[in-house]
């Protein structure tokens, strides 16, 4: 007599805002095909060379509130105060339904709820080098006004207290190296697309 497969891992990735976790995500994407993701539904307006689907599944306010209303999401947020993120409760079921290990890209406050909700998932904190680090990658990027970039300051002020809440933290002070670390985290063996 056989015993059940494990039930495949969810791994919640988070951190503060400009740390660099969509370049990660978008970098694991493209070399470590073996990782799948759980795209998030948000409200905000798609960036440049962002794609609907791939990126985020973006929402008019009307389709948000119509999920939240079906109870659609494991978790969601109002992110700066602004536009609201979320992950799709169907997605990941999904996923797992098909035996494959989840990697949720998500806020502080969706880790919190999804902590709430699946307390056996990995919790990883991707931190910059120095508060200093993140300050340039958020100014550099300039694809925020110069109070949009207050805000998010002041945003990640607070999610950088929130480390301690998770299981691991790794430095984003390299892509390739912070991928490494996290595809080891999860437990998924090292093969590239290369």
């Amino acid at each position: 007599m056989s015993s059940a497969a494990p039930t495949p891992q969810v791994t919640v990735l988070a951190g503060p805002t400009s740390v660099g976790k969509s370049t990660l995500s978008r970098y694991i994407r493209t070399t470590f095909p073996q990782v799948h993701f759980s795209v998030s539904a948000t409200t905000r307006p798609a960036r440049p060379g962002e794609v609907d689907g791939e990126d985020y599944l973006f929402l008019s306010d009307e389709e948000f509130d119509r999920l939240l209303e079906a109870e659609a999401f494991l978790e969601w947020a109002v992110v700066h105060q602004r536009y609201r993120y979320g992950t799709l409760r169907s997605t990941v079921d999904e996923a797992q339904a098909e035996g494959k290990n989840v990697l949720l890209e998500i806020d502080l406050q969706g880790a919190r709820q999804v902590r709430q909700r699946l307390p056996e998932a990995h919790f990883v904190f991707l931190a910059p080098p120095t508060f200093e680090d993140l300050v340039r990658r958020l100014t550099g990027r300039g694809t925020e006004s110069a109070e949009e970039q207050q805000r998010r300051l002041e945003t990640a002020r607070i999610e950088l207290a929130a480390e301690p809440e998770f299981d691991v933290t790794i430095i984003n002070d390299d892509v390739d190296r912070a991928a490494r670390e996290l595809i080891a985290q999860m437990g998924i063996e090292l093969t590239t697309n290369a």
